[in-house]
């Protein structure tokens, strides 16, 4: 056996190498605030990892009343729907903030999974934990209040309990998304922020975003 056969043997793969690297069938894209990184009907051909940003999700009903069904962050997949024969695109993706993306071409994206344990381990192991957190919101919007539900997003949306940072800055975000995500009124959530600013629970930073503080659990917690 040759050094360079041994070497090739003896290395072992690296996801995050994979995730943050062009080679064939993956590149990195630049999308601007609120652009759209693919619509709702478009050709579904490849499946997207962010490395920095933030990403909305959302769908537009056949009357054209617009909801949205998801905020992603750092560390995230989607468009995953194309490895299960999705032809088209279910919802639309747009970037919340300056997002840098990889872009990964259908057929690499299934064969990296067919052939490297460790990536597939930790695609399923991201799926699982995002189906985690979708009965988790289903469980929320049964039986939470909406107040309990707003401060659950929020919460989420700032990463809270993550890398050890009890507060972050969220960018700004309409509250009409807010109202979509949380299936009640935006006047209902300018009520509920209102008294959580007043209650020291959030800030808004001069209008460039929100500023979530760990007290906000308190109305997570509380019966």
């Amino acid at each position: 056996m040759t050094p360079v056969v041994a070497a090739k043997k003896l290395s072992k793969f690296d996801p995050k190498k994979f995730l943050s690297t062009i080679d064939g069938g993956r590149k990195i894209v630049a999308f601007p605030k609120k652009q759209t990184i693919f619509a709702q009907g478009g050709s579904a051909d490849a499946v997207f990892y962010i490395q920095e940003g933030k990403v909305r999700l959302s769908v537009v009903s056949e009357i054209g009343k617009e909801a949205t069904i998801g905020i992603l962050n750092n560390g995230d997949f989607f468009g995953e729907g194309c490895l299960t024969g999705q032809l088209l695109r279910m919802c639309s993706a747009t970037a919340m903030t300056d997002c840098y993306v990889m872009k990964i071409d259908k057929k690499s994206m299934i064969e990296v999974l067919h052939r490297e344990h460790a990536f597939s381990d930790m695609f399923v192991a991201y799926l699982l934990t995002r189906n985690i957190r979708y009965e988790e919101d289903l469980v929320d919007q049964l039986f939470n209040s909406s107040e309990k539900r707003l401060a659950r997003i929020l919460l989420l949306l700032a990463h809270f309990g993550k890398e050890g940072k009890p507060e972050i800055l969220i960018p700004k975000m309409s509250q009409e998304t807010l109202a979509e995500m949380i299936g009640t009124t935006r006047s209902r959530v300018s009520f509920f922020m209102n008294r959580f600013r007043k209650l020291g629970f959030i800030e808004y930073d001069g209008g460039s975003g929100l500023q979530v503080h760990s007290s906000l659990l308190n109305i997570v917690l509380h019966d």
